[in-house]
């Protein structure tokens, strides 16, 4: 078994994505999958392709402006396609790429955890709060 430089080690780490290691590239893709309008198009789009409109009405509270980031950020990740049907107007539609459904069932079970514990972490958050401030009278 040869003996590896130091850089040759870095190497095999690089190549084998530690996102504990300040310079893997996964560090960038673990902030984009986890945030909050990844999440929420990517379980938008489980039942199959949607227009932007139709995105757009689903997730409340999003600008056009970051809908529109969001989606080419996933389409350039690969996680989403865009497909353009010439008519007028213009039909564009998204859909999750095969990439995009093996990711969609783990961020689905994240959605689900919030949705069903948010009344828990209430509690919590009300708890943490009351310690606190009795903490700084």
């Amino acid at each position: 078994m040869a003996t590896l430089t130091a850089a040759q080690r870095r190497e095999a780490e690089r190549e084998a994505y530690d996102a504990y290691l300040a310079a893997c590239p996964t560090r960038n893709l673990l902030d984009r999958i986890s945030d909050k309008w990844v999440t929420l198009l990517l379980c938008a789009l489980e039942d199959g392709p949607r227009r932007y409109n139709e995105l757009s009405r689903k997730l409340a509270g999003i600008s056009q402006k970051m809908l529109t980031q969001t989606l080419r950020t996933l389409e350039r990740d690969g996680l989403v396609t865009r497909e353009v049907t010439p008519s007028v107007p213009v039909r564009v539609d998204y859909a999750l790429t095969p990439l995009g459904v093996s990711l969609h069932a783990t961020v689905q079970q994240l959605k689900l955890w919030a949705e069903a514990n948010m009344d828990e972490v209430y509690l919590a958050r009300a708890g943490y709060d009351a310690r606190t401030e009795s903490h700084q009278d």
